[in-house]
């Protein structure tokens, strides 16, 4: 991989149910990321149709934001996908609709089954919210059990 590569939701397939990062989901934040040495990068411009109080994400979504980004760490950084297991999350501020939000994520500790994601997001230069995510990387019957079914193809290269 380069320093620097763009990545999207499309390598997961025309059809990928992702509310972060498919590019064709209805309502989804169609998130695309850019791999920077040992960070993974995005920018996203909350719609009001993604507000909680007036003016402001509603801070699920904005959690929804930055689990995302933790999970394209792992894809982008280690060519695998992960499930979320457990998150440290803290809003530092109010992340306002119609404004870019800047995030970066790094892996800060990977031990090959369980790894951890550090997730900071911005705007206008202000820190707004920091996680910690914990996800599990599991084979492709794990992830099968897990999904209660198939593992669609186009994710089969991703499984551990």
């Amino acid at each position: 991989m380069s320093a620097e590569e763009l990545l999207d939701g499309s390598i997961f397939g025309p059809d990928s149910p992702c509310f972060g990062c498919a590019p064709g989901h209805p309502i989804g934040f169609h998130l695309s990321f850019v791999k920077k040495g040992d960070a993974i990068e995005t920018t996203f411009v909350p719609g009001t149709q993604y507000q909680g109080p007036p003016g402001i994400m509603h801070g699920g979504l904005v959690t929804a934001l930055a689990d995302e980004l933790a999970a394209w760490a792992i894809i982008g950084l280690k060519g695998q996908f992960g499930f979320t297991t457990s998150i440290e999350a803290r809003l530092a501020g109010a992340v306002r609709v119609g404004q870019p939000v800047t995030g970066t994520a790094r892996i800060t500790k990977d031990l090959r089954r369980i790894v951890e994601v550090e997730a900071a997001l911005s705007q206008s230069g202000a820190l707004v919210y920091t996680a910690r995510f914990k996800f599990v990387v599991l084979d492709k019957a794990g992830a099968e059990r897990l999904l209660g079914g198939p593992l669609p193809e186009s994710w089969q290269r991703f499984a551990r």
